[in-house]
């Protein structure tokens, strides 16, 4: 499995995962709150980073879930 940065983005009114680099999405909900939990859970797996956006597309929020012993904070 590649290690890929997973970002929760607005899409067509509701939210989306999507994976680094990938035109698909991974996973399209209602709300972002369920789309940063299932991002999370990936980035965590991947051991990779989280990127959460705000409506208008601008990264809000970033979390790291990788080995890096100072990740970056919100």
């Amino acid at each position: 499995m590649s290690k890929k940065n997973q970002h929760v983005v607005p899409y067509q009114g509701q939210w989306a995962v999507r994976g680094e680099g990938n035109e698909r999405r991974t996973y399209i909900t209602d709300t972002q709150s369920e789309a940063i939990d299932l991002a999370r859970s990936i980035a965590e797996n991947q051991r990779s980073e989280l990127f959460i956006h705000n409506r208008h597309g601008e990264i809000r929020e970033r979390n790291s879930y990788g080995n890096d012993p100072f990740p970056p904070k919100g």
